[in-house]
């Protein structure tokens, strides 16, 4: 048993308690729900745009919405990101990158919380947890989705082990946050990935980056240090400051392509982010370092479901305007 007086990303206040080891609490926060935000902003992005091109007044889709496939997409991107947070969890422990110098919110191995071996243990089931949950989908978008979910647990674990050190994170963030869940949601709906489709694949992509970029903005100091060559230490300081701000007024530009198809809400609701955005990344900026940088990764999970649950709105509203 450990006791510690620690930030709990969980429920974003302060806690003072006992972590029992392997405890259901434990794994929780080994969970990460924060993260989770991730994970359902591009599949609700998928849905809202199947949602709408499925409807009659489209004309060229003839098959229904289907609401047992859209909560196993839900379901499957839910386990998949908490595998992801585990592989983090154990793999970062072993390479010596958690260490007493960490800055952000305690990771539950090198804290004691749960003891190497479960954390295997919990790697394993929650990986193939996902990929029972996901092989119910191939009734809808085909075998070939097993090999979609195959490579989604492939690169799951070559991110914590691999990627991330060779700053390629992010590019990893761009196909497995943005494009594929977002396309593979819609095409599971209606057995096509339009242009449009790919294009807010790209955008929401590009918006969870944030996440990303502001862990490694936090821990640049550590990683440079332990050899960890992240974009924003290959970068430097000022430039990824000055990249956490495109990611979030890029994807907003990018929206507007739907005023071609006079879809004025998906195209403008989400600049209701922007301001949100922009006022997080100048307290980053003001902030600068230390663990008070913990607050701006809070801040920018808040900012991130914010848009997509403004796009998805603005997608649904659109529909509903030509009924």
């Amino acid at each position: 048993m450990t006791r510690k007086a620690y930030f709990c990303g969980c429920f974003s206040m302060p806690l003072c308690m006992e972590v029992r080891k392997n405890s259901c609490f434990a794994w929780l926060l080994a969970a990460r729900p924060k993260t989770l935000a991730g994970a359902a902003v591009p599949v609700l992005m998928g849905l809202s745009l199947a949602w709408y091109d499925l409807h009659p007044v489209a004309g060229w889709l003839f098959r229904e919405f289907n609401w047992t496939a859209a909560a196993l997409c839900l379901l499957f991107a839910f386990v998949m990101q908490i595998a992801a947070n585990f592989v983090n969890d154990y793999y970062d422990f072993k390479r010596g990158t958690d260490d007493e110098q960490r800055l952000g919110p305690k990771r539950a191995c090198a804290q004691g919380w749960i003891t190497e071996k479960a954390m295997r243990r919990g790697i394993v089931f929650t990986l193939v947890l996902a990929c029972l949950i996901g092989l119910p989908l191939v009734c809808w978008g085909g075998w070939w989705l097993i090999g979609v979910g195959l490579l989604c647990v492939v690169f799951c674990v070559l991110y914590t082990t691999h990627f991330s050190y060779w700053g390629l994170g992010d590019l990893l963030v761009l196909v497995f946050f943005g494009i594929v869940p977002v396309c593979m949601t819609y095409y599971i709906q209606t057995g096509t990935v339009t242009m449009d489709v790919f294009c807010s694949s790209l955008a929401c992509g590009a918006v969870i980056d944030t996440l990303l970029m502001v862990n490694n903005y936090r821990d640049r100091g550590n990683d440079r240090r332990t050899g960890k060559q992240t974009l924003v230490v290959r970068l430097g300081q000022r430039r990824a400051e000055m990249l956490y701000a495109l990611l979030g007024v890029v994807p907003c530009l990018m929206g507007l392509f739907y005023l071609r198809d006079g879809r004025w809400l998906a195209a403008l609701l989400p600049f209701a982010y922007l301001p949100v955005h922009l006022c997080t990344y100048r307290r980053m900026c003001r902030i600068n370092h230390g663990r008070a940088l913990n607050q701006i990764l809070g801040e920018t999970a808040r900012n991130i479901f914010l848009y997509g649950a403004l796009f998805s709105l603005g997608v649904v509203l659109d529909w509903m305007l030509f009924l």
